[in-house]
């Protein structure tokens, strides 16, 4: 424009740019209205979607307003196009990083709801806010007039050499999301590895998985080798489980008795102790005759990894006591003492008493 500056034209813009301030204003009141509405609600998604609207919707009132305001004034023909050209990558720059969060917080509250646990995949959560944000500088640049195929060129060319000088930590990118995708591993599951390491998988991220063992610490395993080792999933196909554990009466007892007994107990443990499976069938098996003891072993349902030790705590307990009511004898494991008499091997079994005393005679 080739008029000159005039008191109306700064009246209006002025009138254009409170009318987006006060829009911004009122719309940042009604997202706030309609986040405390979303958080009534049972999908956590609802709130991820408002809360990032709070942020880009007054922005872009408040932008269109100060559009419009640089609209009215009398501006040549290149100071406008700079002015729209800015405000554009300003609302680009708002709505990619607000995209980028809403994206994020959908991800991870998938990823929550799947695994079922506190835990994130922050791999994916990384994953998708990188190509978010990567889209939004390219489309920053495209509007400010820059050609991107020579970059996405370079990139292409340099990308080849960045792979070979990351090898390692690509490998653990991928075996991350394979993974995840194969859903052999999720966070909350409680994994063994073939090494030892053992615990409840936290997080699984870009370059390593997380485990915080039993005695609370934090194992971190690298993905790449978490991917080649053998593991024991103790959450899948199904989170409850069997444990065993390994019992022996005496030969003098009444093995009908001693099943009926011990099944009371296991029906007692499965309906009375936190974390048991009540509807478990009890169950022993009877497998061995041994040296002094006939083996049997009695299974029990838990009902996550951790709840194992609880239970067998107090089946041990409550199965002790009642063997002693019921006056079934656990027996104490003998030892064979061989004596040298001549030539002659003279096997004979004695209790620890005697044994003590025919060392005494012997050194003396």
């Amino acid at each position: 424009m080739n008029r000159a500056l005039t008191v109306d034209d700064l009246v209006v813009a002025a009138v254009a740019l409170v009318a987006g301030l006060l829009a911004a204003f009122l719309l940042r009141i009604l997202m706030r209205w309609l986040g405390k509405h979303a958080g009534r609600t049972r999908w956590s998604g609802d709130d991820v979607i408002v809360d990032a609207l709070r942020t880009v919707v007054p922005w872009a009132a408040f932008l269109g307003g100060a559009a419009s305001a640089g609209g009215v004034l009398p501006l040549t023909r290149t100071v406008q196009t700079h002015v729209n050209q800015s405000l554009t990558v300003v609302l680009i720059l708002v709505v990619t990083l607000t995209a980028a969060r809403v994206i994020a917080g959908l991800v991870r509250t998938v990823t929550q709801s799947r695994s079922g646990v506190a835990g994130s995949a922050t791999i994916f959560v990384n994953i998708t806010r990188v190509l978010v944000l990567a889209l939004g500088f390219l489309v920053v640049l495209q509007t400010l007039g820059i050609s991107i195929a020579p970059m996405l060129t370079a990139l292409g060319v340099g990308g080849l050499a960045v792979a070979l000088a990351l090898q390692d930590t690509l490998a653990n990118l991928f075996a991350g999301v394979h993974i995840l995708a194969s859903k052999t591993v999720q966070p909350g599951d409680y994994i063994r590895l073939s090494s030892g390491e053992e615990g409840y998988v936290e997080d699984i991220n870009w370059r390593q998985t997380t485990v915080r063992a039993l005695s609370n610490n934090l194992v971190v395993i690298p993905n790449g080798q978490l991917a080649k080792a053998n593991m024991t999933n103790f959450m899948r196909p199904e989170q409850q489980l069997t444990i065993l554990v390994q019992v022996g009466v005496g030969y003098d007892s009444d093995l009908e008795h001693v099943e009926r007994v011990t099944l009371e107990v296991v029906s007692d443990v499965m309906t009375g102790v936190s974390g048991a499976v009540p509807e478990h069938e009890p169950a022993i098996r009877f497998h061995t005759f041994g040296d002094s003891r006939i083996g049997f072993t009695v299974i029990l349902g838990v009902g996550e990894f951790s709840d194992q030790f609880r239970i067998k705590h107090e089946f041990i307990k409550q199965l002790h006591r009642r063997y002693r009511e019921e006056g079934i004898r656990i027996p104490a494991p003998t030892r064979t003492v061989a004596l040298q008499q001549g030539s002659v091997s003279i096997p004979q079994q004695r209790g620890p008493q005697e044994v003590g005393d025919a060392n005494v005679a012997h050194l003396e």
